[in-house]
């Protein structure tokens, strides 16, 4: 996985402060409200989160405005972050299923013009 896609970002337009929790958000699929309290909760409790949410806010580029051409395509991303594995095996569903439907298509025209049936016979 080493498109750009699929690495860490901070971003900052959603981000409140750096942006961390909203690239967290971002990268894991998670409302980022529920990022934000699970970090706040932490942070009161523990100490160090916040120490790591600013490290991490230094090192971690921002995220890029031309990332994602739309939010389907966002959301595609995220679940291959996710599970890349059932991502694939959504994307050969789909295809199979394209494949089924031009399959019927075929046979409706095919079937129903012998011209047609003719001609794709000849051409294999």
């Amino acid at each position: 996985m080493n498109s750009p896609r699929t690495r860490f970002y901070r971003d900052k337009v959603n981000g409140k402060i750096m942006g961390v929790c909203a690239g967290i958000a971002d990268y894991t699929g998670v409302d980022a409200l529920w990022i934000r309290l699970a970090f706040l909760i932490l942070g009161f409790s523990m100490g160090w989160p916040f120490f790591a949410y600013f490290v991490l806010g230094m090192i971690t580029p921002k995220k890029p405005g031309f990332l994602y051409s739309d939010r389907d395509e966002q959301q595609f991303w995220q679940r291959v972050r996710q599970s890349p594995a059932r991502t694939a095996r959504e994307v050969r569903a789909r295809f199979r299923d394209i494949d089924r439907r031009l399959a019927d298509v075929e046979s409706f025209y095919v079937n129903s013009n012998p011209r047609l049936a003719a001609e794709i016979e000849k051409l294999r």
